[in-house]
């Protein structure tokens, strides 16, 4: 990867803002057409650490800080006035160079929803090729009778090389539940229970970098930008033309190097995410004219739905400690010569704890009897995960994520101020909407139930957060203390028709009233999916990619 660097040129056919999931996807398929000139700008820094490449080095990287924006929400009213967590990767790759690498679609039913919005190229029948296009699975193949699944695509996709022991039990517990094992979540059928299906290659991460952007940084039409934060759309008129920028290390502060400036023939494409996305929309004027010009903003373009519609999934969190040490991670004295012998096994055969991603297994259940569009999905966590892992155990447990997947709960993303290096106001409004409460206590009524289950009593010690699943009461107010994001923010770019308001984007997602800006990234799914956000992000800017070469002379 470059360090910070000044191009000779100026100019360039795509400006891409963000080296996440999207941005290295637009980066790699724009790039393919030697006749355009691309440039892509990330904030932080190149993705060769040890702590990225080794799939369990991002339990270290969450707990410290590394390679992430560090923000957190406003105080949600809630959570009793606790603020969240919002982590977002600030790396080259993005969130996927520190997310568990799990890799979901989400359900049918979530896109043809999106295209019966206004939406049209955006149902089922249209997102799945670029589905099939962006992997290389190594779990199914693109063999099964369905046909669901991609070989030969740049994101590499397997099952855990290292699985614990335990997660055969999670499943019969789950089974025993009413939920059957699914031999593939991302095929035919979501509803039920498998093995995590992750980004990751030969026992390494598999980022959006390494699957588009890093095979690819020796052509001559391609340029990558690290350390360079974006502070603005240049625009002429109703047109965007470049963007403002400064570049600057780690240790050096970016507001005190000059401001530069990139031009774009063609677009100015971005993709800085859900939370970044928006803000830097704003920043250039392009927004609510009330809050623009509460920060003395110029009103560019007044667009009312940047940053509103914020939508994000919810988890709570069940842990017990375990009975078997040696089939969960944990701090110990036994765990920690486990864990030293992991080091030297990833390193000579890239296998052993190191290629955990902790959430080892997955399940989609529904509470509302509609197994065809699950409403709760369940990951079995070999680890004691509190607070992020930010709250440290002694010794060993293994936990439950129960994640609220369609949560009717409506935040936004707002300036803080108008300097660019401030953090923006993120408000997912978390259990606004009153039916989310009940909907997650149920989940996690059904989370306790197979926690309970007879194959999971050899493991099974007490709980570290006592919960009786018949004391909903209980369980909501634990919730309130305990539950938080599960890291997939989106919708604060909607996209949607020009007779919507809230809309930001259109199908092709120009962003509306403008020339030459397009938002690529997860902000622009005007509602969340059913599952993990990282696969869909990657999907939706294959199918960008796409709709950006059709529009080239």
């Amino acid at each position: 990867m470059p360090i910070p660097f000044i191009p000779d040129s100026t100019e360039f056919d795509y400006v891409i803002v963000g080296g996440g999931s999207a941005g290295c996807v637009l980066a790699g398929r724009l790039s393919e057409n030697p006749a355009l000139t691309v440039c892509l700008l990330e904030a932080g820094g190149p993705d060769d650490s040890v702590l990225i490449r080794a799939p369990l080095g991002f339990a270290a990287t969450a707990a410290l800080g590394m390679h992430n924006w560090g923000y957190q929400t406003v105080p949600q009213a809630g959570f009793k006035g606790r603020r969240g967590f919002a982590p977002r990767g600030k790396v080259m790759g993005g969130s996927s160079s520190v997310n568990a690498m799990v890799y979901t679609r989400g359900n049918a039913r979530d896109y043809d929803h999106w295209a019966a919005l206004g939406n049209p190229g955006w149902a089922w029948q249209d997102v799945l090729p670029y589905f099939k296009k962006a992997e290389h699975n190594e779990c199914v193949g693109a063999s099964t009778v369905d046909d669901h699944r991609g070989v030969g695509g740049p994101l590499n996709v397997s099952f855990l090389p290292s699985p614990s022991p335990i997660n055969e039990a999670f499943e019969q517990a789950c089974v025993a539940q009413g939920l059957p094992r699914t031999p593939d979540y991302n095929g035919a059928q979501q509803f039920g229970v498998g093995r995590a299906q992750v980004t990751q290659k030969n026992g390494e991460r598999w980022n959006a970098a390494r699957a588009y952007l890093t095979p690819h940084l020796g052509r001559p039409n391609l340029t990558v930008i690290s350390h360079a934060e974006v502070s603005r759309v240049l625009l002429e008129g109703q047109r965007a033309i470049g963007v403002a920028y400064r570049v600057g290390t780690k240790s050096e502060k970016k507001s005190d190097q000059p401001e530069r400036t990139l031009r774009a023939r063609r677009e100015v494409l971005l993709a800085a995410g859900a939370y970044g996305s928006p803000k830097l929309l704003m920043l250039s004027g392009i927004g609510e004219a009330g809050q623009l010009q509460a920060h003395g903003l110029g009103v560019q373009h007044a667009l009312p739905g940047v940053g509103e519609n914020l939508q994000d999934h919810l988890s709570a969190v069940l842990i017990y400690r375990n009975l078997q040490p040696a089939t969960t991670l944990g701090f110990s004295l036994s765990g920690g010569r486990a864990m030293a012998a992991a080091i030297g096994q990833w390193r000579r055969q890239r296998t052993g704890w190191i290629t955990s991603n902790v959430a080892e297994t997955q399940a989609f259940a529904s509470t509302e009897g509609r197994p065809e569009h699950p409403d709760i999905q369940l990951a079995l966590c070999n680890g004691i995960v509190d607070d992020h892992t930010r709250k440290r155990h002694w010794g060993h447990g293994y936990t439950l994520h129960v994640t609220l997947m369609r949560p009717h709960s409506r935040g936004s993303v707002r300036l803080q101020s108008a300097d660019p290096s401030a953090a923006p106001l993120i408000d997912p409004a978390f259990l606004s909407a009153p039916d989310d409460m009940a909907r997650l206590v149920r989940g996690t009524q059904l989370g306790l139930d197979i926690m309970a289950g007879p194959a999971l009593s050899v493991y099974r010690g007490a709980m570290l957060y006592p919960l009786q699943r018949d004391d909903p009461a209980r369980i909501a107010d634990y919730l309130r203390d305990h539950s938080d994001t599960e890291y997939h923010p989106v919708g604060t770019c909607k996209m949607g028709p020009a007779t919507d308001p809230m809309a930001v984007v259109d199908a092709q997602l120009r962003v509306h009233g403008l020339a030459g800006l397009r938002v690529v990234d997860a902000s622009v799914m005007p509602c969340l999916v059913t599952g993990n956000t990282n696969a869909p992000t990657i999907m939706l800017a294959e199918k960008a990619a796409d709709m950006i070469a059709a529009s080239v002379n």
